[in-house]
């Protein structure tokens, strides 16, 4: 593969030939932004900047708490014990927010670095609720539901023009029969992200396209939905990259996909108009609130927050559960592309609702998630 043809690659340049490898530093659009401090790469900073009105400096500030409260999250949620009641990462303090169901508790984490919030349910009741929830059948005019930490209850999300609809108002009931819960409107059903083919995009599957969500030792990893166990994958220019090795969807929304005929992965997320953008070095778990980017092959990057973890998505195939939300938009054929916060890769694209011109949510399927389903090792730098 040509070095000029890379740039035309965009997430599928995860499986670059060996012309990346070759090209060096010495090359302009191939150089590294990365060092082993920074971070995250230039091209991330400066989405971050446009996306949530901050300046560098505030950027880097930023992704510093968040890697502070990421490694802090496990331990407090130990100390708490049974009263833990979940956890959020507060932009303006720059703290891990943790809710607990006693005063004792509180202190506990406070005295470990993270402040605390009292309140009504634990972790493991707010999980029940959900978990019979997830039980029901949904119509289409529930959009998903998600355990909201802040707010100590599961939160139903309606479609608004759905909310007076019988079968949305029994399963309303029904919702609310299985433990705390409260309903909010959303403005669109959700629905995943893939596109018909079109020229020069990274990756297709019959007359699918879709994106490279993140190298894995022997593949990639992406969406379930934009190809089953089997099917043949093909790069930008129609060469064969390898086959669906394993396909979840719905219930899940993850694939991996083998790499064979020349193509091989490198540890990086790409940015538009370089080669290099981002590498990864690991995938540890950011906290509700924190900072987090999407790159796909229609839309390019674009960050938001972290807003819900584990939520079930009703998408109109059937359910996807374990997903997260996030205020990040995307669009058709941006589906299986990646998430990342900092340095640390976070999840594949799934679908959401709205647009990259009027805003939207968008939800992905956790990487750990799809690592340990199929005994995948992320490609790391």
């Amino acid at each position: 593969m040509r070095h000029a043809t890379v740039l035309r690659t965009g997430l599928s340049a995860l499986l670059l030939l060996g012309a990346w490898a070759a090209a060096g530093p010495s090359t302009a659009s191939a150089a590294p932004t990365d060092s082993a401090e920074a971070p995250a790469s230039a091209a991330l900073l400066t989405a971050m900047q446009r996306d949530f009105g901050l300046t560098g400096g505030e950027v880097v500030a930023r992704l510093a708490e968040e890697k502070a409260a990421t490694a802090l999250e496990p331990k407090v949620r130990r100390a708490a014990g049974s009263a833990f009641g979940g956890s959020w990462f507060d932009a303006k303090t720059g703290k891990l927010v943790v809710a607990v169901t006693n005063a004792g508790a509180a202190e506990t984490v406070r005295a470990a670095g993270a402040d605390a919030r009292l309140v009504e349910h634990s972790a493991e009741r707010l999980d029940a609720t959900k978990a019979r929830i997830d039980a029901l059948r949904a119509p289409s005019g529930v959009s998903s539901w998600h355990v909201d930490p802040a707010a100590s209850r599961v939160v139903v999300n309606v479609v608004a023009s759905e909310q007076r609809d019988n079968d949305v108002r029994t399963f309303v009931a029904k919702a609310r029969e299985a433990g705390p819960v409260t309903v909010e409107t959303t403005a669109e059903a959700p629905q995943t992200f893939a596109a018909g083919t079109v020229g020069g995009d990274p990756y297709y599957t019959g007359n699918v396209r879709c994106s490279i969500g993140f190298s894995v030792h022997g593949g990639f990893v992406t969406a379930g939905h934009c190809g089953g166990t089997g099917q043949s994958v093909r790069g930008w220019d129609g060469s064969a990259i390898g086959n669906f090795q394993g396909s979840s969807f719905p219930g899940d929304d993850y694939a991996w996909v083998n790499v064979a005929n020349g193509w091989w992965t490198v540890p990086v997320v790409l940015g538009w108009g370089t080669v290099s953008d981002q590498l990864v070095r690991g995938s540890n778990e950011a906290p509700i609130g924190a900072s987090i980017c999407r790159s796909g092959s229609t839309t390019r990057w674009h960050c938001g927050n972290v807003l819900a973890k584990n939520e079930t998505v009703n998408y109109s195939q059937g359910a996807v559960r374990q997903m997260t939300k996030t205020s990040v938009c995307a669009e058709g054929g941006d589906s299986g592309g990646s998430f990342i916060s900092g340095d640390q890769a976070q999840g594949v694209t799934s679908g959401g609702w709205g647009n990259c011109s009027g805003g939207g949510e968008t939800w992905y399927q956790p990487v750990n998630e799809i690592l340990n389903r199929y005994g995948l090792t992320l490609h790391t730098a």
